[in-house]
């Protein structure tokens, strides 16, 4: 099997780099490259980029009021035009992209984000698809409440889920979303766990008003789907919080198969497909 090279985009939430990358060292066909920002910016630009097969993005970036200066956005979550370009060029090219976690959070005011990730996550309540909804609910991470233990299990055939046709049990951190967004994206991994306002922490960056009223409805199990944007086509994973997540032989083999899969012909023709 040839060796891909991808290229890991990081910075903006901590996490154990040494667990993380062990990750990928167990992988003997895939090959890792981690920048993080700003520098990561200059690797994007299509001149630089196109060396890698896939892109794995584990940023947490365009947060407005998070006091975070790493990825040059503007004071209201706005890509530089120069990061704004490469991603659009990015996907144009149809690099294989997976997301992480944290990263499918990022750049909430960014129409373009959002469309790559497809996910509904809001960091406070607002407009999504011309209605208004809750802000978005969190389990875990660096929350008031430890990360959850649950099983997620695929929802259909798929080469991303080669090999995990039982599933596997992981504690890891989720997400409180609305489930409206499951029509626009692929589902592949569903996870076992009551997804209910009472099990969830509020928005973090929401108003303080907001935070003490909190509501939610019942929420999306959906924690893995695919996705196409332009000529990419996307894997997300909300799973990949901590160790406990990357030393997790089940997490590995949905992140191989993920990375394997975005960056292969067949992945292009489907988001081709998709595209129209």
């Amino acid at each position: 099997m040839d060796k891909l090279d991808v290229l890991i985009v990081s910075k903006g939430h901590f996490y154990n780099h040494d667990s993380f990358l062990a990750m990928f060292d167990s992988m003997a066909d895939i090959e890792t490259t981690l920048v993080e920002h700003p520098a990561a910016q200059v690797i994007l630009r299509p001149e630089h980029v196109a060396r890698y097969d896939a892109v794995l993005f584990y940023d947490m970036s365009g947060i407005p009021g998070a006091g975070l200066t790493h990825d040059l956005a503007s004071e209201d979550g706005q890509p530089s035009a120069d990061y704004r370009a490469s991603i659009e060029a990015l996907i144009e090219l149809g690099k294989g992209i997976v997301l992480l976690n944290h990263a499918s959070v990022s750049w909430p005011e960014w129409p373009l984000w959002r469309a790559i990730t497809g996910t509904s996550f809001m960091l406070k309540a607002g407009q999504l698809d011309g209605r208004q909804v809750p802000g978005s609910g969190y389990r875990g991470g660096h929350g008031p409440h430890p990360n959850a233990t649950f099983r997620v299990s695929p929802e259909l055939g798929h080469a991303v889920l080669e090999g995990l046709d039982a599933g596997f049990e992981v504690t890891d951190e989720l997400y409180l979303k609305t489930a409206e967004f499951e029509s626009r994206v692929l589902p592949l991994m569903r996870a076992d766990y009551d997804f209910v306002v009472e099990n969830f922490s509020p928005p973090p960056l929401a108003p303080e008003a907001e935070q003490s009223s909190w509501s939610h409805p019942p929420g999306s199990n959906l924690v893995v789907w695919a996705n196409a944007a332009a000529a990419s086509p996307v894997v997300v994973s909300e799973l990949g919080d901590g160790p406990a997540a990357f030393d997790n032989p089940g997490y590995r083999r949905l992140l191989h198969n993920a990375l394997r899969w975005t960056a292969s012909a067949e992945a292009r023709a489907w988001a081709a497909k998709r595209r129209g």
